[in-house]
């Protein structure tokens, strides 16, 4: 889906005209750029969350030469994805992970006895 068929869908959604959509759009992802970028974060339960990660700097290999180069630190934009994004995106690994912490409770409660 592109930003094209995602106003289209927000339109047909929300009864709204496809500029209207545009424009939340428009303002939504304006506002996630905006706080990214002062260095917040951006929560949407569910989903995930949108934030700065600082990369320091490192030296790096150039492949052709075989030279070591610095390379800058950097600051770049890191989404997490939520718990509800990671289930609805693949179910089993949601149930194995539920599954797996069902089991590590009794296992620690076995052992502090």
């Amino acid at each position: 889906m592109n930003k094209t068929e995602l106003i289209e869908h927000l339109a047909s959604k929300h009864e709204l005209t496809k500029a209207e959509a545009g424009r939340i759009l428009e303002t939504l992802l304006d506002a996630v750029v905006t706080t990214v970028k002062k260095g917040g974060t951006v929560a949407i339960p569910g989903f995930g969350s949108f934030k700065q990660h600082a990369r320091a700097a490192r030296t790096g290999v150039n492949p052709s030469t075989g030279e070591k180069i610095k390379i800058a630190a950097a600051k770049l934009p890191k989404f997490t994805p939520g718990a509800g994004f990671k289930a609805a995106v693949d179910p089993k690994a949601a149930a194995r992970k539920a599954g797996a912490k069902a089991e590590a409770k009794p296992a620690k409660k076995a052992a502090k006895k």
